[in-house]
């Protein structure tokens, strides 16, 4: 970094960028030591798994002889092992498994281990046996495979463990500086502050108008200044990441924002407004050298619906012995611990706007209604939900089975009838779709789900806009994997009980 940068941003933050920096190239250089240890270790053990531990043993009995005629010393594979290593070390780092940021997620790694490791075992074998038909047995370049993908992803689960715990306890977490404090940046923030495992912390936000609430600039997040105060900013909060969170009407200033970061080495992402354009996600068109952008389609019509309804109906059918005998007891418990119907019915909308009748364990006094209209100020989330952290009018009970999630199991009827799906939108209440703004109804294009991506990544910390942006990201992006991911997803937070109430 040059003097008259040094100058202009003051020799602390200098220091905290260039130390910010080192400790991420070593952070990057002991995990690349890692995975060579361990690619050499997977080796020695297929090797160990091959010729000492006679495994598998009709393998061995069958072709004993064989066997015994291709024994060879471990440091014959030397010349193996070392470009295998070197291989999928330049690889890895080449896809980007080794980049602080942007942050590959667990899944993407483990996707880049196992695809890696494969290429390279295969090129390796027909390297080896074009040079050496008959000299090394085959079974051990199998073995190797294995054993390397096993260790490079139990090694990734374990440190993703651990970084989770730190970061949840604000323990290495990566400082970050919004930039923009209209519905974007309070998108941005709002995602920064529900999601704490995610390894960042929201120092605050620089905008020409601080946020208002009642009047009153908000005290929620912490406004820095005007956006000509970014490099103070940065200055002042230490932060070690801006994310550009403008409206549309001031993407003019981007090119001069961007300047700054790169000018202080600070990283920037850029969150790009499609909020104010009703869809989260585009597909990209030329036109002539223009690039064209349109609303991405729904993927869940035509054939990947029939997938996933069959695949809906499976999963209710072969978990239908166990979801029985447990929801028997659920509903044994609410009636010893409160008087009044098992089940509670209540009508939701569905895919297009209709209308049915959706069921649940009852978690509230019978009168539970009746008594909204007098709790209503007392509202804790915002648009047109209605959630409250201490509500009078849940048993005791039905605050086990909210946190656990559990008081949704009847949805599966639900499911079995076609009016909603395992893995989708929340389905909405009909007063809550009467004060939807026009984007919010992209929401209802899908049918609602027992669970989605809100459950799995914050449920009612998040803002209703947030919401409904993930239940579009999830409509327009379906896939069954990702029905698989956000399964994966949903299960920790229901234990954990985050965002529950």
């Amino acid at each position: 970094m040059d003097r008259s940068i040094r100058r202009t941003v003051g020799p602390a933050l200098v220091e905290d960028v260039e130390s910010s920096r080192s400790r991420r190239r070593l952070a990057a250089l002991g995990m690349l030591a890692w995975d060579q240890a361990l690619i050499f270790v997977g080796f020695l053990f297929a090797y160990w798994l091959r010729y000492l531990a006679d495994w598998p043993e009709p393998f061995d009995y069958i072709v004993f002889e064989v066997a015994t005629q291709n024994q060879v010393d471990f440091a014959a594979f030397l010349p193996i092992i070392l470009p295998l290593m070197f291989l999928l070390g330049l690889r890895f780092t080449t896809r980007g498994i080794y980049r602080a940021s942007p942050r590959l997620g667990l899944l993407d790694q483990i996707g880049i281990i196992v695809g890696s490791t494969l290429t390279g075992i295969a090129l390796l074998i027909v390297f080896v046996f074009l040079y050496k038909p008959f000299y090394y047995s085959r079974l051990i370049f199998v073995f190797a495979g294995a054993t390397i993908t096993v260790l490079l992803a139990s090694w990734r689960l374990l440190h993703a463990g651990v970084q989770h715990w730190r970061w949840s306890h604000g323990i290495g977490q990566e400082r970050v500086l919004v930039v923009g404090g209209t519905g974007l940046g309070q998108e941005v923030m709002s995602g920064l502050a529900a999601s704490p495992g995610l390894g960042y912390t929201l120092v605050g936000y620089i905008d020409d108008r601080p946020i208002v609430e009642n009047g009153r600039a908000t005290r929620v997040y912490c406004h820095m200044g005007t956006l000509e105060d970014l490099e103070r900013a940065i200055g002042q909060s230490g932060a070690q990441q801006v994310i550009l969170a403008l409206p549309f009407w001031e993407q003019g200033r981007l090119p001069e924002l961007v300047a700054t970061c790169e000018r202080l080495g600070v990283g920037f992402l850029l969150a790009p407004d499609f909020y104010q354009l009703s869809f989260d996600r585009v597909d990209l068109h030329h036109l002539s050298g223009v690039p064209l952008l349109r609303p991405k389609e729904i993927r869940l019509r035509g054939a990947n619906l029939a997938l996933k309804r069959a695949t809906d109906v499976a999963t209710v059918l072969l978990t239908a012995p166990f979801t029985l005998a447990l929801g028997g007891l659920i509903a044994l418990l609410i009636r010893l611990d409160s008087p009044g119907p098992v089940l509670f019915r209540q009508q939701r909308v569905g895919k297009g706007g209709h209308l049915f009748m959706c069921y649940k364990f009852r978690t509230m006094v019978p009168d539970a209604e009746a008594r909204k209209a007098a709790l209503v100020v007392h509202n804790e989330a915002d648009g047109p939900l209605f959630k409250m952290r201490d509500d009078p009018r849940i048993t005791r009970f039905g605050r086990f089975l909210r946190r656990s999630s559990l008081d949704e199991l009847p949805q599966l009827l639900n499911v079995l009838w076609g009016e909603m799906s395992v893995i989708g939108p929340r389905p909405a209440l009909p007063e809550e779709v009467a004060s939807y703004e026009l984007w919010h109804h992209r929401r209802l294009e899908v049918m609602p789900g027992c669970a989605g991506l809100v459950q799995a990544l914050g449920r009612s910390d998040m803002s209703f806009d947030e919401q409904v942006r993930l239940d579009i990201y999830y409509a327009e992006n379906w896939s069954l994997s990702m029905d698989l991911r956000v399964l994966l997803m949903v299960i920790p937070a229901v234990i954990g009980g985050r965002g529950a109430y």
